[in-house]
């Protein structure tokens, strides 16, 4: 895996944990319950809302990132069958020139190196587009949770926000 590759993840996996705890609701008191009245109920709503939903955003928010399959590197040798057809290519249409056969080869070898940094680059594409889902599918488990803790909070009296 690339080095830009393993920074980009690092930062996406960051960006997760911080959309995670932006998107948590805020409770505001709407019967006078006083500050351990509300977060004696915050922990049970909490406890309530992981039951239900089977997400514990403290988990989630700890756990790195899902681990996702690293894409197989390029095949190696694309340069050298390139530079190998090439030289085929150039000697027969040549009728055996060594010359033809010489820039057969640098024009295969150049077209082979081509088709390597495309498939790395397709790779990388990939790795990022399973990182993004990834990230989706965290956020959507934490809105599914936010819902459960804010039904509960507001079953108690509070306003949620």
């Amino acid at each position: 895996m690339s080095h830009k590759l393993r920074i980009s993840l690092g930062i996406v996996a960051a960006a997760i944990s911080m959309a995670a705890l932006a998107d948590k609701p805020i409770t505001y008191p709407a019967k006078g319950q006083s500050a351990a009245q509300q977060k004696k109920d915050d922990g049970e709503c909490y406890t309530w809302a992981k039951g239900n939903t089977g997400i514990d955003p403290a988990a989630l928010a700890a756990a790195p990132p899902p681990a996702q399959p690293v894409p197989p590197p390029a095949k190696g040798g694309q340069r050298v069958a390139g530079a190998a057809k090439g030289a085929v290519v150039g000697g027969l249409v040549s009728g055996g020139e060594d010359t033809a056969a010489k820039s057969g080869a640098v024009v295969g070898a150049m077209a082979g190196g081509a088709k390597k940094r495309e498939q790395q680059k397709a790779n990388a594409q990939a790795a990022q587009q399973q990182q993004a889902q990834a990230q989706q599918q965290q956020q959507q488990k934490m809105a599914t949770y936010y819902k459960a803790f804010g039904a509960c909070m507001e079953g108690r009296g509070y306003t949620v926000k």
